[in-house]
């Protein structure tokens, strides 16, 4: 998309990284632009984009659409007034799935005070003193930042469901409106058929993400590394990228094989902001 970066890689938007590891969306931003690559900013994040671009003006913003167009066109004009040059529109995960990994876990959005995460905090004191109190104590109760044009609702609060609403509504014609008033660069993330991403390209995408959402969102959806050679031969003449399951340089090596253009990690790079900052 008209730049070179200084490796075929960058870091994937994830939620909430701030809970996980102290101040994590900035620490992940500021790794990137010192690294050379890219690292895109989730619209669940805990930290403004206008902080994290300062700090890194080199960030991608990934949006989950809200319903309304006059929403949407104020969350444009927000990220275009950041300094950020490349908008992407997780097309994936506009309907909530019933994660039972998280039922198993206890973990739940907003996030409620229980025994068990108590006990959690209490056998894990790095976390809950490093990062967990040191967050409010040094910036108080985190919200949802990023999700809209305006500030979302508190981690704690039941209104974090509400902000997150009528995502289900996304289609190609908000999709045409986000070209129509964005002037520069427009990903589309998650795409795993051909024929969507022919009609990404055509509706003035400059990329795509081949994505399942790291295989967390539908059951038994399609791998994107089996997805990725038909999206590849369908669209030849734009940057074909992919992200879900890389944890390591030899996954990245097999995406490039098979036609990828980048690819994008989460979860090892998480792992790395919350173990060393």
């Amino acid at each position: 998309m008209g730049r070179t970066y200084s490796g075929p890689f960058g870091i994937a938007p994830m939620g909430v990284s701030s809970l996980s590891g102290y101040r994590g969306d900035l620490a992940l931003a500021k790794a990137a632009e010192a690294a050379g690559i890219p690292m895109a900013i989730s619209a669940a994040s805990l930290i403004r984009m206008e902080e994290i671009a300062e700090a890194a003006p080199g960030v991608w913003y990934q949006a989950y659409l809200p319903p309304d167009a006059a929403d949407v066109s104020a969350l444009l004009k927000r990220v275009a007034a950041a300094g950020i040059g490349t908008f992407v529109i997780t097309v994936d995960s506009s309907v909530v799935p019933s994660r039972e990994n998280n039922v198993r876990n206890g973990y739940k959005t907003p996030l409620r005070p229980s025994l068990k995460l108590a006990w959690d905090g209490i056998t894990h004191p790095g976390w809950a003193i490093g990062t967990f109190l040191r967050t409010f104590a040094q910036h108080g109760m985190p919200y949802f930042e990023n999700a809209d044009a305006g500030r979302g609702a508190p981690l704690l609060s039941s209104l974090a469901v509400r902000d997150f609403s009528g995502r289900e509504r996304l289609s190609w014609a908000q999709l045409e409106q986000v070209r129509r008033e964005w002037t520069g660069k427009l990903v589309l993330k998650g795409i795993l058929h051909p024929q969507d991403a022919i009609r990404a390209r055509d509706t003035g995408a400059d990329a795509i993400v081949v994505s399942n959402h790291g295989g967390r969102q539908l059951d038994h959806a399609l791998s994107p590394m089996r997805a990725l050679p038909r999206v590849v031969a369908a669209v030849p003449d734009m940057p074909v990228m992919i992200d879900g399951g890389f944890w390591r340089g030899t996954d990245i090596l097999k995406a490039l094989g098979l036609g990828a253009a980048f690819v994008f990690l989460g979860r090892p790079f998480n792992y790395a902001a919350t173990v060393a900052g």
